[in-house]
């Protein structure tokens, strides 16, 4: 699906003062995986999800998407149909007056013809539970709502990726549950290859796989379980280790066994029967 080797970035590679975004990055992705990409503010995570859909080019390197290099700017538009992005701001990826029509907005552009972008629109609207809205003016909508029509937008395409690049960032916690309960959904339905930048370390609780960026590299890959058992490396790369595991390890240092928990909540439950089997 994604295979990148060897990828460098620099931002403005003539000029002396050139920064170098990424450095030598050697990432693949299998269809239908759930990866999630952490890192803090300048980690290159960000940078690393614009290379997916030909936004940026490697400086060094290659970034091979559906079997297409992103080099060859004459494909670039195929890239893009198969590799959808979901950024930060809703607001600055909706661009019509009614639900509806943003969401149709897409496949339009694609030359789909209208009978079937009608089936589209209703079927991406009804993925986000966002049909009731359809007539509706986005500019109505809560910051959830909102990037839940993003989505459906992307969703319309058919694409057989989808890059949520901070797509909870600027949401409150009941706008990001909103957004991340679509994502986890999507995912069980249509097994769609789905990548989720972020910087918020509970959201790679839904991941298959989880890759931790700092400067521009790529410090860790694997499964959250063993993820976050890599304190130094997390404190490391500007991130906190959810509470749970620390309480977790701790409680283990005093011959307390529990199962791993990143949730407060599992770890609470299972504190609370080995307390009432004792």
């Amino acid at each position: 699906m994604i295979d990148i080797k060897n990828l460098s970035y620099c931002y403005s590679p003539t000029e002396e003062d050139a920064v170098w975004a990424l450095r030598d990055i050697n990432l693949s992705i299998l269809a239908g995986q759930f990866v999630v990409i952490l890192g803090s503010n300048g980690s290159g995570k960000s940078t690393l999800a614009k290379h997916l859909n030909g936004m940026l080019f490697p400086t060094e390197g290659t970034c091979v998407v559906v079997g297409i290099d992103t080099k060859e700017t004459e494909r670039i538009f195929e890239i893009r149909e198969q590799v959808g992005m979901v950024f930060q701001n809703p607001d600055n990826q909706i661009v019509a007056a009614i639900v509806e029509e943003d969401v149709a907005f897409g496949p339009e552009n694609l030359g789909i013809p209208p009978s079937e972008i009608r089936e589209r629109v209703d079927w991406a609207l009804e993925k986000v539970a966002m049909s009731s809205y359809r007539n509706q003016g986005p500019h109505l909508l809560s910051g959830g709502q909102k990037q839940r029509v993003a989505i459906a937008g992307v969703l319309a395409m058919q694409p057989k990726c989808i890059v949520f690049d901070e797509s909870t960032a600027m949401l409150d916690p009941e706008g990001r549950a909103e957004v991340l309960n679509v994502i986890q959904q999507l995912k069980k339905d249509l097994d769609i290859t789905t990548l989720l930048i972020t910087h918020h370390m509970e959201e790679a609780l839904l991941a298959d796989r989880v890759i931790i960026m700092n400067k521009g590299e790529i410090l860790l890959d694997g499964n959250p379980d063993d993820i976050f058992l890599n304190d130094e490396i997390l404190l490391q790369a500007g991130l906190e280790v959810p509470a749970a595991v620390l309480l977790c390890q701790e409680l283990k240092k005093q011959g307390i066994l529990l199962s791993s928990h990143m949730k407060m909540s599992e770890l609470v439950e299972e504190l609370c029967q080995l307390k009432s089997k004792i």
